[in-house]
């Protein structure tokens, strides 16, 4: 057992403090899941390792400022989500909608949008709240597509009933090469009432007038 500890222990020192969230799936190099789990909550208890949530562990820095470790960052904690769980999981449609200046809007809290269903209840970090949600059968097949922030802003525009020409527009003169290109190889993949859109964004179909 001392043995699977120091190795894990070795590892999240070679990555440095804060870089990272772990779980039990990145050690199973080391050891089997039993003397990984146990070691873990070795570490933990020792003071070594902090424990984020239920199967998320971290090295935390410290803050001086604060007087005490600084909470996991968000990113490094959705990625090792991801990781245990084998989804794939993405901001909420707002963030797709302001990054294309569609709105002004952000979430007081972050939410994020799971192929399958990851946890009921929100992950505290800190002061920080995140959601886990699932995200629906329409969006699931674009979470790995470079497409998938264009059909996120379409489906927040035609939710808040915003899907005019400008945002259109706007979202053509945003999104990235790769993100129209998979937009116009997948267009089956989309509603009905998205194909329009969808090809004006694409550049199959000019604006009319």
């Amino acid at each position: 057992m001392s043995g699977v500890i120091d190795k894990i222990a070795n590892r999240v020192r070679r990555d440095g403090r804060g870089s990272r969230v772990y779980t039990p799936r990145d050690f199973l190099d080391i050891g089997s899941r039993g003397a990984v789990d146990m070691a873990l909550a070795r570490l933990v208890k020792a003071g070594k390792l902090r424990k984020v949530g239920r199967g998320l562990y971290d090295w935390p820095r410290h803050s001086d400022v604060l007087g005490r470790p600084v909470p996991a960052g968000t990113d490094a904690v959705v990625a090792a989500v991801q990781r245990r769980t084998g989804t794939d999981i993405t901001l909420d449609n707002l963030a797709a909608a302001n990054a294309f200046g569609l709105t002004n809007a952000v979430p007081t809290r972050p939410v994020f949008l799971a192929s399958r269903p990851v946890r009921r209840q929100p992950l505290a970090l800190g002061n920080r709240r995140l959601q886990f949600r699932v995200a629906g059968s329409k969006l699931a097949p674009w979470l790995k597509s470079d497409a998938k922030p264009i059909v996120q802003a379409l489906f927040w525009a035609r939710k808040q009933r915003v899907l005019d020409d400008a945002a259109i527009d706007r979202i053509a003169r945003k999104a990235s090469p790769a993100a129209k290109a998979a937009l116009a190889k997948n267009l089956t993949k989309l509603p009905a009432w998205a194909h329009a859109p969808a090809r004006r964004i694409a550049g199959i179909v000019p604006r009319s007038g």
